[in-house]
């Protein structure tokens, strides 16, 4: 008999954003689907219908497609298994659980949330687990069907079977729980509404899904949805917890370690070929266990759920830059100068706010911002002069100070650049150097910016850090930055372009440096 074609799904709730966690999950099902020839699918899971919204529905939609991630059948595009939104087959999930009462797999429950909780508590504090006491698993069906009837509200109770429960985990190995642990659990509220543990049984048998990927705090969730296939008389599929992510501290990864939702990442200027190689590594091994870098190609190929481990994932941030950093140098200039081309926007549509006291940015402002070809042309320049030395795209602002915020007063107040400025040699190459530069005409190329660095460096007798420093200061700000020869070009290039606030001169920073210093 032929093996089953596998089928894989993930199931997101459009509660929040696409975090970490179950980012990695709908990795790992796309690339086992796609390994294996199989088919990937996406369920929205939104019974929670008070915390459901569209827009998180379709946030996780763009940031699956951001990732690279596509997938066979889903609400979007439709399947031989329809509906792919939980919210529309909630009359399913009632036949279903009425068929397991009418069976005696299931029974009616009248018990009060309060009485439930007070049981909890009193379980709780004698040490014994807080599972359900069967209080009316022995109501006779006819009674039980009588009150219901009579419109006393009920909650529907799978009958968990007396005997442990065992499946095989790919993962963690054969897995067992005595059934002395595992409450009856709910199947259905007394609202109708169903719940989770149900549902997903229900929806992965009908749409005959082969495995389910998913991250290990469903482990628990599990004896009693294998309970629920085995009642319902339906293939239980194989299973793969992965492993917790946690944060450099050892602790479950949250927003106190920083970013962790896929939508920030974004926004930060990290390329989804950089975050999808780092989150496939988050508890997978490939083949030897040196290699570290694979384009998304190369981990289909290469994906196995044999070498997924059961031990907690580290998420380390450093990680993550170091291959973006990778992807950024390995990408086509003008991918990354259209990307960035987002932060130069945000970056002068803020100063255009400062300059005329706007409190906040308003969608209607960015028309205020415009850019010519000439414009866009400099800025990919910009780009690409500082890019090497960002670990994410939204650091370009920052790096750019060096070329927008030149201010010859903070620079000389700075406390990093004191010792420089009063270093013995300083005041003579500061002189030098601003004779030489206010007695320039028109723009300064790298050509002549370089000369006259050396006609200083002739007529002082300093060189290196004594004869650079100062002079990275008075044109810049700090006496740290990109190369001269390629900098210089772009300061006086951008000065003759009409931008939000006006890039300066060598020659105008020159001079306030050395107004600013007498």
């Amino acid at each position: 008999m032929p093996e089953k074609k596998v089928r894989a799904r993930f199931a997101p709730s459009p509660t929040g954003q696409l975090h970490v966690g179950n980012a990695r999950t709908a990795l790992f099902n796309w690339l086992f689907a796609r390994q294996q020839g199989g088919t990937m699918i996406l369920r929205i899971e939104d019974t929670d219908l008070e915390r459901s919204e569209a827009r998180y529905e379709q946030q996780l939609l763009d940031d699956l497609k951001w990732m690279g991630i596509d997938w066979d059948e889903g609400p979007d595009v439709g399947g031989p298994f329809p509906p792919y939104r939980q919210s529309d087959k909630i009359d399913v999930y009632r036949e279903h659980a009425e068929r397991l009462v009418a069976e005696g797999k299931a029974y009616y429950c009248f018990c009060k949330q309060a009485d439930l909780d007070a049981y909890r508590e009193q379980a709780l504090k004698e040490h014994r687990p807080p599972i359900y006491p069967g209080t009316c698993r022995s109501i006779d069906p006819a009674e039980a069907q009588r009150r219901k009837t009579s419109g006393e509200a009920a909650a529907i109770r799978l009958r968990i079977p007396e005997r442990p429960i065992k499946f095989h985990d790919i993962v963690h190995g054969d897995v067992e729980f005595s059934n002395e642990v595992v409450s009856d659990p709910i199947i259905l509220r007394s609202s109708g509404v169903p719940v989770y543990n149900y549902v997903v049984v229900v929806d992965d048998a009908e749409m005959q899904i082969t495995h389910v990927i998913r991250g290990d705090d469903h482990l628990s969730n599990t004896p009693k949805q294998v309970a629920l296939y085995e009642a319902l008389g339906w293939p239980v599929p194989e299973f793969a917890h992965l492993s917790t992510i946690l944060g450099p501290d050892r602790e479950r990864l949250s927003k106190r370690h920083g970013a962790t939702s896929i939508a920030t990442f974004r926004e930060m200027g990290v390329l989804p070929e950089a975050l999808v190689n780092y989150i496939a590594l988050l508890g997978w091994a490939p083949t030897g266990g040196t290699r570290e870098i694979f384009r998304p190609e190369e981990l289909v190929k290469e994906f196995d759920l044999k070498r997924v481990t059961p031990s907690p994932a580290i998420f380390d941030f450093e990680k993550l830059y170091w291959l973006n950093r990778h992807y950024i140098k390995e990408s086509a200039p003008y991918r990354i100068a259209l990307l960035a081309r987002s932060y130069w926007d945000r970056m002068m549509i803020d100063k255009i706010a400062h300059r005329v006291g706007l409190p906040k940015i308003e969608p209607k402002h960015v028309a205020m911002w415009g850019a010519s070809n000439e414009i866009n042309d400099w800025l990919s320049k910009v780009t690409a002069l500082l890019v090497p030395s960002v670990n994410k795209l939204d650091e370009l602002p920052e790096r750019a100070k060096v070329i927008f915020d030149y201010d010859a007063s903070a620079a000389i107040a700075n406390p990093d650049n004191a010792e420089v400025l009063h270093s013995a040699k300083t005041d003579d190459v500061l002189a030098a150097f601003t004779c030489r530069i206010a007695n320039e005409a028109g723009a300064i190329t790298a050509e002549r910016f370089k000369a006259i660095v050396n006609e200083v460096k002739t007529e002082t007798s300093v060189k290196g850090k004594e004869l650079f420093h100062p002079i990275r200061i008075a044109v810049t700000g700090t006496h740290s930055g990109p190369e001269f020869d390629k900098l210089v070009p772009l300061i006086e290039e951008g000065s003759a372009l009409t931008l939000p606030i006006p890039v300066k001169s060598v020659k105008a920073r020159v001079a306030d440096f050395a107004a600013a210093r007498k």
